[in-house]
């Protein structure tokens, strides 16, 4: 079966279950050859999704405090509604970038299934509060940086992975306390398992950005700042998770450039 296409099957999806199933099940099918490259096909730029959540513009989204049962339910939905949106940008690495090499298909399928993990881990703490994905509204913003890099796969894992999951790795531990201050130790050890996990979605992202720029003949750091210098890109900003960062493939004078 052509990857490209079953990729672009589970992105359109909007149950909720079945994306979760399909993710889980194109990593299974590659692991055992089942999926092969090919002729990519026509890309869509729409993946699906439920109903609920509604979608606000990143800057319409209320700021919440976490002191109440109310506002901790939303953070956790908030959490859970970036894992899910992480689904759909792995999937659509896979769907939409052709002649690649099969090791990045296979990660970004990869990705694609531990992201659905997460967000079932995320989702259920949600349940046990008496609330459900989509009781909150979300906002649209990784996706909207998906369509501005869906032109170049450098662009994708440079400001995807690179800039907003490498944010992630930033602001996690902060949430932690947070969590752990509000009483829920659960969460926190939730998010313990997503950092671990998305040091590895960064590092991914930070390999195939240097192989494409040596394939390229460009110099990593140096492109990367141009990018973020693009109309509409946010630039890195404090806190900055330095072991985390080093371990995804930063190096100690990029991030001093970054975060000066």
């Amino acid at each position: 079966m052509n990857v490209h296409g079953a990729a672009r099957a589970v992105l359109v999806e909007c149950d909720v279950e079945a994306k979760l199933a399909g993710a889980a099940r194109l990593w299974t099918e590659w692991r055992v050859g089942d999926l092969l490259a090919g002729d990519p096909g026509v890309p869509t730029d729409t993946p699906g999704r439920p109903a609920r959540p509604e979608l606000l513009p990143p800057q319409a989204m209320p700021r919440r405090q976490l002191n109440g049962r109310e506002n901790h339910a939303a953070l956790i939905h908030a959490l859970a509604h970036i894992e899910f949106n992480a689904i759909n940008l792995a999937l659509d690495a896979v769907q939409r970038f052709p002649d690649l090499p099969a090791e990045f298909y296979a990660d970004w399928l990869k990705v694609a299934a531990e992201e659905a993990y997460h967000f079932t881990l995320l989702r259920d703490h949600l349940r046990a509060r008496g609330k459900d994905y989509g009781d909150f509204p979300g906002h649209d913003g990784l996706w909207e940086m998906a369509l501005k890099t869906a032109h170049d796969p450098l662009a994708r894992m440079a400001l995807v992975p690179r800039l907003l999951e490498a944010r992630g790795l930033d602001v996690t531990p902060d949430i932690q306390r947070k969590l752990k201050g509000f009483g829920d130790a659960a969460g926190a050890a939730i998010l313990d398992i997503i950092l671990r996990d998305e040091i590895g979605h960064v590092a991914a992202g930070d390999r195939w950005f240097r192989h494409l720029c040596e394939q390229r003949g460009v110099q990593p750091e140096a492109t990367f700042r141009d990018l973020l210098a693009m109309p509409g890109v946010p630039r890195p900003r404090r806190p900055c998770n330095e072991t985390a960062r080093l371990a995804a493939g930063f190096s100690e004078q990029e991030l001093a450039a970054l975060f000066s």
